[in-house]
């Protein structure tokens, strides 16, 4: 399964903007969306061409409502995610999967404890695979549930060997990895 992420712009609510429009909505109709990290919506689909057309589907909705959209397919990597351009080039075979590994755009991940300087909760092992829906924000049992993290200021960088290169932007508990482009490696590209 591919898994599709876009991120919202922060002026700002993504679920709403996307469900609130007829054409997104049905587009959108038969995902479950899910919101791991704050203004964000995660869908799974069946195959890397699916996700690159499902992104072209709800384009005009891209670019008015979102910073980032990125997808990530398991046989190029269980863990990095792929920006939308250079998915569509290895959906095309433009770009080999070996080949998408050098140009990164890495995202810190802010849990609400890393505001309040406490470090990661524990209830939250790894962004990677938290499949919670942070619509609600009382447990059934009466406590508060975590509000989702959010992705801040994203980072590029190029991977020289094999190691990750750090983020240090600010001090966060956990980081996502995005495989960019070359044309896209180094700033934000023009939609």
């Amino acid at each position: 399964m591919t898994q599709v992420c876009l991120v919202g712009d922060p002026e700002v609510n993504l679920r709403y903007e996307l469900l609130s429009r007829e054409t997104a909505r049905n587009a959108l109709a038969t995902y479950d969306l899910r919101e791991p990290f704050e203004n964000t919506v995660v869908v799974e689909t069946v195959s890397l061409g699916a996700a690159v057309a499902l992104l072209n589907d709800l384009n005009w909705y891209l670019v008015r409502f979102t910073r980032d959209a990125f997808l990530r397919e398991p046989s190029v990597s269980e863990t990095e995610w792929l920006s939308r351009d250079l998915a569509a080039a290895v959906r095309d075979d433009e770009v080999s999967p070996d080949e998408t590994e050098r140009f990164l755009k890495i995202y810190g991940v802010e849990y609400e404890s890393d505001r309040d300087d406490e470090g990661p909760p524990d209830a939250v092992e790894s962004t990677e695979s938290d499949d919670r829906d942070s619509d609600d924000d009382n447990d059934p049992d009466g406590g508060t549930v975590e509000t989702a993290p959010d992705l801040v200021e994203p980072m590029y960088a190029a991977r020289t060997g094999p190691e990750l290169p750090e983020y240090d932007l600010r001090d966060v508990s956990d980081t996502l990895v995005v495989r960019v482009a070359e044309d896209e490696f180094g700033g934000e590209k023009q939609r």
